[in-house]
């Protein structure tokens, strides 16, 4: 889930994978809020779930988690 998250967040910003972790904080990724809602539509898509926008989800692996307690 943490891969698949990261792997959107690099398509939507035009970046390799492989410059992002799992507890990298998306302001760190370079996401405002704006990004975020974006993104979040795109997961919701891309994961078949409905995601809160939350502070407490601030990294894709705390987001993951998030997910993942959801299915």
């Amino acid at each position: 889930m943490e891969q698949k998250i990261i792997e959107i967040i690099a398509e939507y910003q035009d970046k390799d994978v492989s410059e992002y972790t799992a507890n990298q904080s998306f302001i760190e990724m370079g996401l405002d809020s704006l990004d975020l809602a974006e993104l979040i539509m795109q997961m919701e898509d891309a994961l078949g779930v409905e995601v809160d926008i939350s502070p407490k989800y601030n990294t894709p692996a705390k987001l993951a988690q998030y997910i993942q307690s959801k299915q």
